[in-house]
């Protein structure tokens, strides 16, 4: 098989990447391990940053975000028996959209095949190849028999476990890691929303979070230790929890039925650089963070945003400028989100050892942040999305390519 980028992973973004090449003319094979109905099924997180939710909207994929999203304007932050409402909208002008990454999905795998585009699903990626060549190789399972994949560049989007990173020659990426001493038990609950807007709670007991989903779908969140067993927590001992971490002034959670529990780890991951050769990392496959800075996706979209626009300017006029730079522009961000996913996290959860001096510090922080226009100005900026860099989308001669596909060939 013989394409223009072979993309690895069929997550958000190797998806997204697909759609924006696709605009540009530019083709593209999509190679997922996972079945259609597993991408389609899981459910993950779904905060969009503004700049997320347009670019989707600019690209044609916005009809049934507007119409089942839910657009939140702020959040809610609740400490020391207070809760006190971030209006992003009043800050910076911006927004948020609630919609699932799962829903975002769907979205994307019915524009790609509705344009005739490459999507293999349980097709895993055996091994990457000749990634200094000008023809770097994909070799991939499908139906039982092995099939080679050569590409003019290739795209590694397919997560922290993939086969794109371990690809990359050993001693070449610099990796930064952090763990920390606590998990999230999830929930998903069938109910009416609790809340019109997300709630962050710091509390003695431990953090917690409460998100919506839809109507009648709902997602919870609290600090529990990472090995936690969530067959061991009966939906009675959960509610427990929940309600005596957010529970205020007579306000409760409205429960319902628990339909699926887990407990998701917390971790901080940067790989740099996230390129070697014609090889490109994206998306989870280069970094991680903790879901407290609701930046994982966005990171991705944005990696994608800017590999697209590289990609673009190769195949119209030759240009490899944009390409050397894709590491640089996309490291930039990430470390900006990856500072603010570690400073959410550090003022809302507790660390063991924390004594009542830290403790006190985190409450005088969220006081700050709530009582400072400047401080809430500079929370809000950072949850709906840092602007993109100006330097480099002026190099990019803004976003026409967007709203008008050109052809591309090389």
């Amino acid at each position: 098989m013989r394409t223009q980028v072979g993309i690895v992973g069929g997550g958000p973004a190797g998806l997204l990447l697909s759609h924006l090449l696709h605009l540009q003319g530019i083709e593209s094979v999509v190679l997922e391990r996972r079945s259609r109905r597993t991408l389609e099924t899981e459910i993950r997180a779904g905060v969009l940053e503004q700049g997320t939710a347009d670019l989707l909207e600019r690209t044609g994929l916005g009809e049934r975000m507007r119409r089942e999203g839910s657009v939140h304007r702020g959040i809610n932050l609740q400490f020391g028996g207070r809760r006190e409402r971030v209006d992003f909208e009043d800050l910076v002008g911006r927004s948020i959209t609630i919609y699932g990454q799962h829903e975002v999905v769907k979205d994307l795998i019915k524009a790609r095949l509705e344009a005739g585009g490459e999507v293999y699903f349980e097709a895993p990626a055996v091994s990457i190849s000749d990634l200094e060549s000008e023809n770097p190789k994909v070799r991939f399972e499908k139906d039982g028999e092995q099939e080679e994949l050569v590409c003019d560049f290739v795209v590694g989007a397919d997560g922290f476990h993939g086969v794109s990173r371990r690809s990359v020659p050993e001693g070449t990426l610099r990796e930064y890691e952090r763990f920390y001493p606590f998990g999230w038990f999830g929930i998903l609950v069938e109910a009416p929303p609790s809340t019109e807007e997300l709630i962050y709670t710091n509390h003695e007991r431990g953090f917690a979070l409460i998100s919506t989903r839809s109507p009648r779908i709902q997602r919870m969140y609290f600090q529990c230790d990472p090995h936690e067993d969530p067959d061991a927590w009966s939906e009675e001992r959960i509610w427990e929890e929940m309600q005596a971490r957010v529970a205020l002034d007579g306000w409760r959670l409205v429960e319902g039925p628990i339909i699926e529990k887990n407990v998701v780890a917390m971790r901080s991951y940067v790989a740099e650089p996230m390129r070697h050769g014609r090889l490109f990392l994206a998306g989870d496959a280069a970094h991680i963070v903790p879901p407290t800075g609701a930046k994982g996706m966005n990171l991705a979209a944005s990696d994608v945003r800017v590999l697209a626009r590289a990609l673009g300017e190769y195949y119209a006029r030759g240009s490899e400028e944009l390409i050397e730079r894709y590491s640089e522009v996309c490291l930039r961000r990430v470390w900006k989100a990856s500072r603010f996913s570690w400073w959410m996290t550090s003022m809302l959860h507790r660390f063991p050892g924390d004594d009542p001096f830290q403790i006190r510090l985190q409450i005088a922080e969220l006081d700050y942040v709530t009582g400072s226009r400047a401080a809430s100005e500079s929370l809000a900026e950072n949850y709906t999305g840092l602007p993109f860099d100006p330097e480099f989308e002026e190099v990019l001669g803004g976003e026409e390519y967007l709203s008008e596909p050109h052809t591309g060939s090389r």
